[in-house]
């Protein structure tokens, strides 16, 4: 149960009763953070639409990597709803349980390739608070992305992290879409 609920007969806005359906179609369910963002329709829309934007099939940044980096960027921000159903979504979008499972601890991983490690170090430089992103770290990140896929990138980051916290602040509890352990690690590496 998350600290905030949303009543069965709340009154949504049809633009938001649109898309709940649309979940229900897809997921079986409507899903916690759709109810509570849903409360505040215009906000509502925007994050539909920034979301959609950011993973449209066009995007410089393949969907396995926009969503690895989600994964990743959830964890660190300790968002039960959003590892589990953005792990589920890695799985089908061609990533391994085993690369999830090493997420962590990806620097150390051969199932990563330099070009994957650079992007998920550059998340976490932009998700933890005491890091920076500097200059070594951002030609590591150059010699992979031109400019236009390194904006996108912080944009997908960013927006990871509106809705990790978010969700992480509400106590959206995960929703069963993958059955993998959920991994809640800041700083500590695996064994």
């Amino acid at each position: 149960m998350s600290h905030i609920e949303t009543p069965v007969d709340y009154h949504f806005p049809w633009y938001v009763r649109l898309f709940l359906a649309n979940q229900r179609r897809r997921y079986g369910r409507e899903l916690e953070p759709a109810r509570l963002w849903g409360r505040t329709p215009w906000v509502f829309a925007g994050l539909s639409l920034l979301y959609g934007a950011l993973d449209r099939r066009s995007s410089p940044i393949e969907p396995a990597l926009r969503t690895l980096v989600t994964v990743r960027v959830s964890q660190i921000n300790w968002c039960a709803f959003c590892v589990d159903i953005n792990s589920s979504t890695a799985l089908k979008r061609g990533l391994t349980e085993a690369q999830l499972e090493q997420l962590p601890r990806f620097e150390e991983s051969q199932l990563f390739d330099e070009r994957t490690r650079s992007a998920l170090a550059y998340a976490e430089a932009v998700t933890y608070s005491e890091r920076q992103v500097d200059r070594p770290l951002m030609a590591r990140l150059k010699k992979y992305f031109n400019d236009e896929a390194i904006i996108e990138l912080t944009a997908v980051i960013a927006f990871q992290n509106l809705s990790s916290k978010f969700n992480a602040a509400l106590d959206v509890p995960a929703q069963g879409f993958c059955q993998m352990p959920s991994r809640f690690d800041t700083n500590a590496k695996l064994p």
